[in-house]
């Protein structure tokens, strides 16, 4: 299957925010109870609007087919200048991404993402980076896949109160 890749457009912000609650709740939901799978459909509207709008911001859209309405999946992704730490590195950020369970393992991932390295590269980046839950093996297996390798490693540790307690 080879899937229609599209930008995003401010019209079909709410498809973004559909897909975004959809990943929230599958990953982030079952990864992280800190984690407030509310927030894409009480912010994400403003969020994704000013990202299609922004010039340093990539929002794509797959769909089955060139005809389809609904989206399949998204990629959202930013471009973050050099800073004082790393003067040089002008990184592409794949922030978010997301393919439905049912359209994955046929190349709709791997189409979004080629769009978003042909992006970052005319947008001037020299690297591209990604976050993902640790224990989403399917995911960091796809990044992997895709050229990414481990530059920096996140560690938490619990210290009080579980997110279920009451305040």
């Amino acid at each position: 299957m080879t899937a229609v890749v599209v930008r995003a457009t401010p019209e079909s912000v709410p498809q973004l925010v559909a897909s975004a609650t959809s990943l929230f709740a599958e990953d982030g939901g079952q990864r992280d109870p800190w984690m407030d799978v509310t927030w894409p459909r009480r912010e994400g509207p403003g969020y994704y609007t000013d990202l299609v709008r922004g010039n340093d911001s990539l929002c794509l859209l797959a769909y089955p087919a060139a005809d389809s309405t609904t989206a399949i999946g998204h990629l959202t992704g930013r471009i973050r200048q050099a800073d004082p730490l790393r003067p040089a590195a002008v990184v592409g950020v794949l922030e978010s991404m997301r393919v439905d369970a049912s359209h994955r393992g046929v190349g709709v991932g791997t189409a979004l993402a080629e769009e978003f390295f042909a992006w970052a590269r005319q947008s001037g980046a020299n690297q591209v980076s990604v976050t993902a839950y640790s224990a989403n093996e399917s995911a960091v297996s796809f990044y992997r896949g895709l050229g990414f390798t481990p530059f920096e490693l996140t560690l938490h540790a619990p210290i009080g109160r579980s997110p279920d307690q009451p305040r």
